[in-house]
């Protein structure tokens, strides 16, 4: 019954999409099995009906301008990242970034909280994007098939950060290290300037959250104006800053206080880049 408009609503996203885009999307370094996706259910076709809605998103809404891009290498890598914004379009700003700038293009894996699968339709749609639970085995996994991932130490606590705190970076995990050092991956930093105020969160509605079993349930300053739609972002200019890859070595199951010193040595570095990113911007919006 619903066939004939799906295969219409298909033919009409192809054509939206950029062909120099589409052309990338096949040159992506994937493996799939012949049902034409990957072991994690990631599957390339479906990214082409995706990617003229981010595209569009990247270009003309966030105006994304994405810095030192180059500095992520072939093979098996972790990209670290602030989180902010409420919403994660940070997390698919970086994404588009290794795609549609990157030569030659890389798809990115995002990891994703466990409690994400919970919700319905993202729980179809993300792994189809290529988004994965960010357990352990699923990044190391990963890790030896020489794929990028995206991981976001601070969590919710980054992403639902309020307005006070905006670009203060918070406690990050020791996960994302005990990977890379297992792994043997180098780790490059991302620092991202203009998601922190793309919605500006005045406070926490914690028994809300719990109630739906959210971890944060965060009230925008718009929220008694536009309601629901006061989640939907504003479009403020988004800089993404791509730094050298670092590169440590040690044992992977160290004692917490040894891993935690190499975990500050790249919180350090965002935190830097991202100071030094907030001092080159010229506005918000601009």
């Amino acid at each position: 019954m619903f066939e004939p408009i799906v295969d219409k609503l298909k033919t009409a996203l192809e054509r939206l999409a950029d062909p120099k885009v589409l052309e990338k999307i096949q040159r992506l370094p994937t493996r799939v099995n012949e049902f034409g996706v990957d072991p994690f259910g990631f599957n390339p076709e479906f990214v082409k009906y995706t990617v003229p809605f981010v595209c569009a998103l990247y270009r003309h809404y966030f105006r994304v301008r994405a810095v030192g891009i180059q500095n992520v290498p072939d093979g098996r890598v972790l990209l670290i990242a602030n989180h902010s914004g409420q919403l994660p379009f940070d997390g698919m700003m970086i994404i588009a970034s290794c795609m549609l700038e990157r030569e030659p293009p890389r798809m990115v894996r995002s990891m994703v909280e466990s409690w994400v699968p919970s919700l319905p339709v993202v729980s179809w749609f993300f792994p189809r994007n290529g988004q994965i639970v960010g357990t352990r085995e699923n990044c190391r996994l990963l890790l030896e098939r020489e794929e990028a991932i995206l991981a976001f130490p601070e969590g919710v606590r980054g992403i639902n950060k309020l307005y006070s705190q905006r670009y203060q970076l918070q406690e990050f995990g020791l996960g994302f290290m005990r990977l890379a050092l297992e792994a043997r991956a180098p780790i490059v930093p991302v620092a991202v300037v203009g998601a922190e105020e793309q919605t500006i969160a005045v406070a926490n509605f914690r028994a809300g959250a719990r109630l739906l079993g959210f971890p944060n349930l965060p009230i925008p300053l718009s929220m008694p104006l536009l309601g629901p739609l006061s989640m939907l972002p504003a479009p403020s200019k988004y800089t993404i800053y791509f730094g050298k890859p670092m590169t440590f070595e040690g044992d992977p199951d160290d004692e917490d206080a040894v891993v935690e010193e190499k975990v500050k040595q790249v919180k350090g570095t965002i935190q830097r880049m991202l100071r030094d990113g907030l001092k080159a911007r010229r506005h918000v919006f601009w």
